[in-house]
């Protein structure tokens, strides 16, 4: 299951937008720093309308959507890398995820602090991104120690040592080692590290409720930040997420289309953290249940097999293939069948956005 950190600087919004975003979930969002003491988790579905399509052509007893794990992780303060705050107990929850969804307060509201007594988006992305690099600065350091050793000796113990190499030197020019290009085995020797500034990283620009449509300055200020680093933005708003969460869902795209947007902070959230993390859905549909499942982009037709069971991989003979648009347009898989458009892919096969597949293996 995929997993995003929600982090930020004490009262940016984190556990309000966490709250609201999981809608169950019991993080507490309170005027004052350190209110998330111990990371607050929350599985969500995936939104995707196809799934309810598919579920009637199938005539699908259950509907099953892909989640999202997201964590509520406690506010992070300058400091944090010399155990500040609530130091390193925050770092070692956040090299659990798989991104990082950090938010910025993009708004003005003199009801809630700010721990730094200012707006300032880039200083606040700044205090963060600066505590992660000092983190995997200290965990670099210590690795480089033990693998210069084994590296007179040792040919793998040398690719190591080159990497690590490159990632502190990017580290203390002041750059995310995220930036820095690695080798696939390269990757594989430095990943039991969990370098925080590798993980990607979504700016959710935290915004008022009238700036949702069109943004702010502060908000340009993130996207250029972004950009600059190869990270994702999102504006979201949590005050207008924790207010959808008392309408009625009929009244609820009616809200936002009169605030001038198209969808809630979730949709977007999830939307860009699959673009970002480079992933793919597809899905499997019949009379017992019509499911959606997540891959990387790339991924063949065994290795989304896998996905389901491991020994689907293993088996894997063949795949049943439909296109989503051709099966809705058909109306059934024996009418796609029938038109040609149920294909029998291979092993080679690449799965692509939205194919409806059935999987043949030998057990």
């Amino acid at each position: 299951m995929l997993k995003a950190g929600i982090v930020g600087l004490p009262n940016v919004g984190k556990s309000t937008l966490f709250n609201a975003l999981c809608e169950n979930a019991k993080a507490e969002a309170a005027n004052f720093p350190f209110c998330t003491i111990e990371p607050n988790v929350g599985r969500v579905a995936v939104p995707d309308e196809r799934l309810q399509v598919l579920g009637k052509i199938s005539g699908s007893a259950e509907i099953i959507p892909s989640q999202i794990e997201f964590v509520d992780i406690a506010g992070l303060v300058a400091g944090a890398s010399k155990g500040e705050g609530l130091g390193n107990q925050f770092l070692s929850h956040i090299r659990q995820v798989d991104a990082v969804v950090h938010v910025v307060r993009c708004f003005e509201d003199e009801n809630i602090v700010h721990v730094a007594g200012s707006v300032d988006p880039l200083r606040d992305i700044g205090v963060i991104n600066l505590e992660l690099a000092l983190a995997d600065l200290a965990q670099i350091e210590r690795r480089v120690e033990r693998v210069r050793k084994q590296a007179k000796s040792d040919k793998t113990a040398q690719v190591e040592l080159k990497a690590l190499e490159q990632l502190q030197a990017a580290l203390d020019e002041g750059k995310p080692a995220r930036l820095v290009p690695l080798s696939q085995e390269e990757e594989l020797l430095v990943k039991g590290l969990g370098l925080l500034t590798r993980k990607k990283v979504i700016y959710a620009a935290n915004v008022a409720e009238t700036d949702l449509a069109s943004g702010n300055a502060w908000v340009e200020q993130v996207r250029q930040f972004a950009k600059a680093e190869g990270a994702g933005v999102v504006v979201v708003s949590a005050q207008v997420e924790a207010e959808l969460l008392d309408l009625p869902a009929e009244e609820r795209q009616a809200y936002l289309d009169s605030l001038g947007v198209k969808e809630g902070g979730l949709k977007s959230l999830i939307r860009a953290t699959y673009e970002l993390l480079g992933l793919r859905t597809y899905f499997t549909s019949g009379p017992k249940e019509t499911r959606a499942w997540t891959i990387p982009v790339g991924a063949t037709a065994p290795q989304a097999a896998g996905v389901i069971h491991s020994d689907f991989e293993r088996g894997f003979i063949r795949a049943e293939t439909v296109s989503y648009q051709d099966l809705v347009t058909t109306g059934s898989l024996n009418a796609a069948k029938e038109k040609g458009l149920l294909r029998s892919e291979g092993k080679e096969y690449v799965v692509q956005e939205g194919d409806v597949m059935h999987f043949r293996f030998n057990v």
